[in-house]
């Protein structure tokens, strides 16, 4: 690893457990690989779990519990990995929200989300979709930070380590990557520096197998693992940042990132069928997803059959978002909690037909509102063997975010301004779909969750909880499962009708889909992968007290255990 020349002598200590931490991990790089890999998608560990979109990032967290860190340390080491290692999806300079339960059963939320830049001018700033001009305050490493200096036990050099290493030497892109990084490369070919780190010298993109090397980010990395928020806001990294923005039309300053800091998310609290459920409130969607269920709650799935069930989840999704969408955060806040207003919703939805004598809802896929797999966003989640759990959701916007980065620090900045998340004013933060998710019984976690895929990372949480609470599934098979989507108007919440997964593996059979017909339910099956948001999440049985990690079968992601369970 390397040092930073202004390191302070008392640190010497640090620095040499943190070499030598790092020299063990880098002799067994290239093993790991097929470490995560063999732990393949599930893995159950009374030690502890962690669960991530790519099996490098999952192994980082698993090495922090392997070395006697806390599941704090286990999801900043993923996250700081998952960076390097799935730059399409995530980054450094892009936004994150985390829920952490800890052994005493207090909940605590952070916020990392990015923010509008001070002076920042909606009457005069440009409309875009990627570029500097929609590069708004990074918002991750400061969420990062406050994680690991709150909650975490490890020294934050030996956390980054893995991170750094990946960055130094490399990794070999995985096919999603890939095919995703492949999808921008036009883009990507304006911007001198996200040229530099995501296409090769002939111009071309990375194909799988490649190998990616990524030295500026090292360096980047290695500064925050020495200096932490610091380093990154109002340092040198800082300086270069304000001064590329500066010349390319950005809005990001100095000022701005010295401003910045994490904040407490406030945390929303439901109930479910006697399940305890908890999230965090806007910018996340935590609200939105407890709403929906509190709605859903008020029907049987047993009487009305899979498909007629499916209509259900997929409308109180759709109510849940239209109050998202045109209320503020304390009225929101206040309805996602009320019973008595979930139940007034509960009287909006309409029955299939023949369905408990319902009313007939039409629905119907339009391929223009499916995404393809590129759906963005990233989630991992952790937990130890001492009863502290993490679900952590890092983002970029779209893929590949904004599409640009500085020379000399190697990451890309996320997509925060230019109408993307329909925000303008300087200090608000970007509302999303991101939402970390956790439910509990009697104190205990349950499960442990969250997803990427943009607006769809609600519907797939809920249904995530449905089919676990109602139809008894195992956390793996419930991630398996068919979903559906709401298709709404964004501009005016309409409920436009439901799209529903169909693959010829693991979507809804054909018998299921000639029900939709029967109960007057039109339907055009979206055989799309992971087009209804890839969840990665933990199940726990208080009774054997062992963690179940599972990852989603519709992404290369996978859960990884300890070493010292790997060795029984």
């Amino acid at each position: 690893m390397r040092t930073h020349d202004s390191t302070p002598a008392g640190s010497r200590l640090l620095r040499g457990l943190a070499s030598s931490i790092l020299a063990i991990w880098a002799a067994s790089i290239p093993t790991l690989p097929a470490v995560a890999q063999s732990a393949g998608q599930i893995a159950r560990s009374e030690n502890g779990v962690v669960v991530a979109a790519q099996p490098l990032a999952a192994a980082a967290g698993a090495r922090m519990l392997e070395l006697g860190g806390n599941a704090a340390d286990a999801a900043v080491a993923a996250a700081f990995a998952i960076s390097v290692v799935e730059p399409s999806m995530n980054s450094i300079g892009g936004r994150n929200q985390i829920l952490v339960r800890l052994p005493d059963g207090s909940i605590h939320g952070i916020d990392g989300t990015t923010s509008v830049p001070l002076g920042y001018d909606p009457e005069t700033a440009p409309s875009a979709s990627y570029g500097y001009a929609t590069v708004g305050v990074p918002g991750s490493v400061a969420g990062l930070m406050r994680l690991h200096s709150e909650f975490g036990s490890l020294p934050l050099e030996v956390v980054a380590a893995p991170a750094i290493d990946y960055a130094e030497h490399g990794f070999r892109v995985l096919p999603g990557e890939a095919r995703r990084q492949a999808g921008s490369a036009s883009q990507i070919a304006e911007s001198a520096g996200a040229s530099r780190y995501y296409l090769k010298a002939d111009g071309s993109s990375y194909t799988a197998g490649d190998l990616l090397v990524q030295r500026d980010m090292a360096r980047t990395l290695t500064a925050i693992a020495h200096g932490g928020a610091d380093a990154f806001y109002r340092g040198e990294i800082a300086e270069k940042i304000a001064a590329d923005m500066a010349a390319n039309g950005g809005f990001v300053t100095m000022e701005a990132l010295d401003a910045y800091d994490a904040e407490d998310s406030r945390i929303v609290r439901g109930t479910y069928r006697g399940y305890e459920i908890v999230g965090s409130d806007i910018p996340a969607s935590g609200s939105v997803a407890i709403q929906a269920l509190q709605i859903a709650e008020n029907f049987d799935p047993e009487a009305l059959g899979a498909e007629a069930w499916a209509s259900v989840i997929g409308q109180s999704i759709a109510l849940a978002l239209e109050d998202y969408m045109r209320l503020g955060s304390d009225t929101a806040a206040v309805r996602a909690t009320s019973k008595d207003w979930a139940a007034r919703q509960a009287g909006r939805i309409q029955l299939p037909a023949n369905a408990m004598g319902g009313r007939e809802i039409p629905a119907r896929v339009d391929p223009g509102l499916l995404p393809s797999d590129q759906g963005h966003t990233t989630h991992l989640s952790a937990a130890d063997g001492n009863g502290m759990a993490v679900a952590l959701t890092q983002t970029l916007g779209p893929g590949m975010g904004s599409r640009v980065a500085t020379p000399g620090l190697g990451f890309l900045y996320a997509v925060t301004l230019g109408g993307y998340l329909g925000i303008s004013e300087p200090g608000e933060r970007a509302r999303s779909g991101i939402t970390p998710f956790m439910v509990l019984r009697d104190g205990e976690p349950v499960l442990v969750l969250g997803a990427a895929g943009g607006i769809r990372i609600i519907s797939a949480v809920v249904q995530a909880v449905t089919r676990v609470v109602d139809d008894g599934m195992t956390l793996p098979e419930a991630l398996a499962a068919p979903r559906v989507h709401p298709d709404m108007n964004l501009r005016t919440g309409e409920l436009m009708g439901l799209s529903v997964e169909a693959a010829p593996d693991d979507g809804w059979s054909d018998a299921a889909l000639e029900r939709f017909d029967e109960l007057g339910l039109t339907v055009a099956p979206a055989n799309r992968r992971g087009a209804f948001g890839r969840i990665h999440g933990l199940h726990y049985d208080a009774e054997t007290g062992i963690w179940t990690g599972a990852a989603d079968p519709d992404w290369e992601g996978a859960a990884v255990i300890p070493m010292v369970d790997r060795r029984r």
